[in-house]
């Protein structure tokens, strides 16, 4: 089967892109789109039976109003089982999106993000369906896997168990812009948070029985830039990232209460990224190393430090496909059969395939469409779309 003999009812894949944007469902509130989803499924045909939710929400460390959504569809020719994933959540900015269609885009009012990333993936699985069914196209047996709270963590896919995947031999991940770009490799990511306990004082009066937090802070972030573990990092044939993203005091107010107050409690988040796991824990080491000689730099006037503690946990592993693996080949075959020039791509940003991969299923990203994401520009190119759901089609169908 080629581009030009793929039955897609186009109309159908807009109208279903259409029905699922238009349905809020920011991450962590995701049971509207399932459901969506699920009478959708139904409609063309899909069994009851077929449909089932995992518990992962149950052991996602954040309220999830659901668990991953799957549906088992039967071959009907003999092959190894496919998986083909995507993520039902948006990012809060959508919450409230209008789509509407303007020329060859959807798009919304300019006040949110749109929430192509990933509605487009909601509608090519489904397209994916309605085109099986309706045109009773062979296939091996099918998992389809839509998950929860990818956008807050990646947490879906996390906590997904193995065995519901139903020993699929590869997947493929609809998360991208372009139907011929092909994700095969990601970097991990580690988290690190760290707290800095000083000592308040009036900061006019007797500024020197203080222990500032924030110089602290501010000491540490300045050593770690000059050390290089600041943004680009690069360490000898080492490769990675980093950034501390969001600081704060007490629970839920900012670092300081006044400006004539020596400022007593800040809280850091960062994370570190790289191909390589054990250089992400060496640049969060880097910045622990920062942070313990800024305390030494602090002192009150009796020489009194700052309490300092620093923590640093894996968030999610990298990965990187041979492009000889079958599902990377298999891919770039369904690419070539679409009439277009597949592109491997590795990431900077991690997808849920990097905990497809570390569950065993080897996982190829491929896009549909989305652009601008995560800003109020964010719009879905509606050819792009239709070649994502041609592609999907022709990776369940070509032998």
């Amino acid at each position: 089967m080629s581009h030009a003999n793929v039955p897609l009812d186009a109309k159908s894949a807009e109208a279903l892109l259409m029905r699922f944007l238009s349905v809020e469902g920011v991450t962590g509130e995701e049971k509207a789109i399932a459901a969506a989803i699920e009478v959708a499924l139904k409609g063309l045909g899909v069994p009851a039976s077929a449909i089932r939710y995992d518990s992962a929400n149950e052991r996602i460390p954040l309220p999830t109003q659901t668990g991953n959504l799957y549906v088992d569809l039967q071959g009907t020719r003999p092959g190894p089982r496919l998986l083909f994933s995507t993520h039902l959540d948006t990012v809060p900015l959508c919450a409230g999106a209008k789509p509407r269609r303007e020329g060859d885009k959807i798009v919304g009012d300019g006040t949110t993000a749109l929430g192509g990333d990933n509605r487009t993936g909601c509608a090519v699985l489904v397209a994916l369906v309605e085109t099986l069914l309706k045109h009773k196209l062979p296939h091996p047996p099918i998992t389809l896997l839509f998950t929860v709270r990818e956008e807050s963590g990646l947490h879906g896919a996390r906590e997904l168990m193995p065995a519901d995947l139903k020993e699929a031999a590869m997947c493929f991940n609809v998360d991208g812009k372009l139907a011929n770009e092909l994700i095969i490799g990601a970097v991990g990511q580690e988290n690190w948070d760290v707290e800095i306990i000083g000592k308040a004082s009036h900061a006019g009066v007797a500024p020197d029985r203080g222990i500032s937090a924030l110089l602290v802070a501010s000491i540490a972030l300045t050593e770690a830039h000059r050390n290089g573990w600041f943004g680009k990092v690069v360490k000898g044939e080492h490769r990675g990232t980093s950034n501390p993203g969001v600081l704060s005091g007490k629970p839920g107010k900012p670092a300081g209460d006044a400006t004539n107050v020596v400022t007593d409690l800040v809280h850091i988040k960062g994370e570190a990224r790289s191909p390589d796991a054990k250089f992400a824990t060496t640049i969060c080491d880097g910045y622990r190393e920062a942070f313990k000689k800024a305390q030494s730099e602090v002192k009150d006037a009796d020489g009194n430090l700052a309490e300092v503690k620093f923590e640093n946990r894996p968030s999610y592993p990298p990965f990187n496909l041979p492009v000889e693996s079958p599902a990377v080949q298999r891919a770039k075959q369904a690419v070539k059969a679409l009439g277009l020039e597949s592109k491997t791509v590795f990431s900077n940003g991690g997808l849920d395939a990097n905990w497809l991969v570390k569950h065993g299923v080897p996982t190829v990203t491929i896009g549909a469409g989305q652009y601008e994401i995560h800003t109020i520009k964010e719009y879905v190119d509606v050819p792009e779309f239709l070649q994502g759901c041609r592609l999907a089609v022709l990776l369940a169908t070509i032998d």
